[in-house]
């Protein structure tokens, strides 16, 4: 899964970016100090490998990861090259989602691009950008299939669908605002528009507003009222306290949340938004060598979470072995699960759930 981080400048998109990935990225209380897209893994945090890895006596744990990529700042007039130009939008169409930051503190010694916080107005001003960018590129895209049409008829449907997508990008809507059927989805994987990408708005608060949820931060509501309307994500982070978090060690993270009466870390909410927005789960192996978290697409079969692991076991695939996560730490071990008749036997047409712990059988 790769998100990637989006915002004017100034907003606390690359202190929270470096607090999360602790990559390091500069971070500097003026406009455009990132030049480059800086990225950053992460480990997705799963309490239940080391749970697995105690009863398996493994050697080694491996969890699944999140690829971050920091973005720098757009500003106004960045899709026709103002600021740093629309450069860098090209690095925004290589994510899965859209991680966009929006400011909603107050802070003097921090200077804002337009002179003041407004989130819904920071918010429009990105979304536009996108929208702009994106208009441009289905304008050049009609051009092209409308002389192609010409001697090609089997293109009229992405043409009526461009044309379509055009018209509501030209009322300042973005894509992801369409209902599309699935061949039209399946015509948009070749076009990748930017407003077409799932979005977690996370909004980025004092320390106060953080450990109230942002519920008496007026901008925080504007954030979630604006989101709500579009289906989007909401999460409230604040990048000064995830900074602080970056820097301690595992127990110290937990007691330092506990002191601040808070359940998880930005980076935590930022993860399972991003699992539930993309409609992502994980399934787990496990054994003496290593237990392993993988990810896959809700709804994805048991020989597509075997490719997963590698092309050959999918293209094998005879059949897998299935315990629920659950029912394999109540039983104690595999062979108890097995006694007892938990560890199922499922085909190629098996649907995965999240936590399913899984041994493939395979033959190529």
């Amino acid at each position: 899964m790769k998100l990637g981080i989006v915002g004017l400048p100034n907003v606390g998109k690359s202190t929270l970016f470096n607090a999360i990935t602790q990559a390091g990225a500069e971070s500097a209380n003026y406009p455009f100090c990132t030049i480059d897209p800086n990225v950053g893994v992460v480990a997705v945090p799963d309490k239940r490998l080391d749970v697995l890895a105690d009863i398996s006596k493994t050697q080694k744990i491996i969890p699944t990861a999140i690829e971050f990529c920091d973005i720098a700042g757009l500003v106004r007039g960045a899709s026709k090259g103002e600021g740093l130009g629309n450069q860098f939008l090209s690095h925004i169409r290589a994510v899965d989602s859209i991680v966009h930051v929006v400011r909603c503190f107050d802070d003097p010694n921090v200077v804002h691009v337009d002179g003041s916080v407004d989130s819904i107005r920071d918010i429009e001003t990105i979304n536009l950008e996108l929208i702009f960018s994106d208009l441009d590129m289905v304008e050049k895209r009609l051009l092209r299939l409308k002389k192609s049409l010409k001697g090609d008829k089997s293109l009229q449907k992405e043409h009526d669908l461009i044309e379509k997508i055009k018209a509501v990008l030209e009322e300042n809507m973005p894509a992801r605002s369409m209902d599309f059927s699935d061949d039209d989805r399946e015509l948009l994987k070749q076009i990748d528009l930017l407003t077409n990408k799932p979005v977690i708005y996370a909004a980025n608060v004092s320390e106060d507003d953080l450990i109230t949820d942002g519920n008496d931060n007026p901008n925080v509501a504007k954030v979630r009222e604006f989101a709500a309307a579009e289906n989007a994500e909401v999460v409230v982070v604040s990048a000064q306290i995830e900074a602080e978090i970056s820097e301690l060690e595992q127990d110290e993270k937990k007691e330092f949340l506990n002191d601040l009466g808070l359940e998880e870390s930005g980076l935590d909410k930022l993860i399972r938004a991003g699992y539930s927005l993309l409609g992502l789960i994980s399934f787990l192996t496990t054994g003496v060598k290593e237990t392993r978290a993988w990810t896959v697409k809700k709804g994805s079969s048991a020989p597509q979470a075997a490719g997963r692991i590698h092309s050959d076991f999918e293209r094998g695939f005879i059949r897998a072995e299935v315990v629920a996560y659950n029912d394999l730490v109540e039983s104690g071990s595999m062979a108890s699960a097995k006694e007892k008749g938990l560890v199922r036997i499922e085909g190629k047409d098996y649907i995965v759930s999240d936590g399913d712990v899984m041994l493939f059988r395979f033959n190529v």
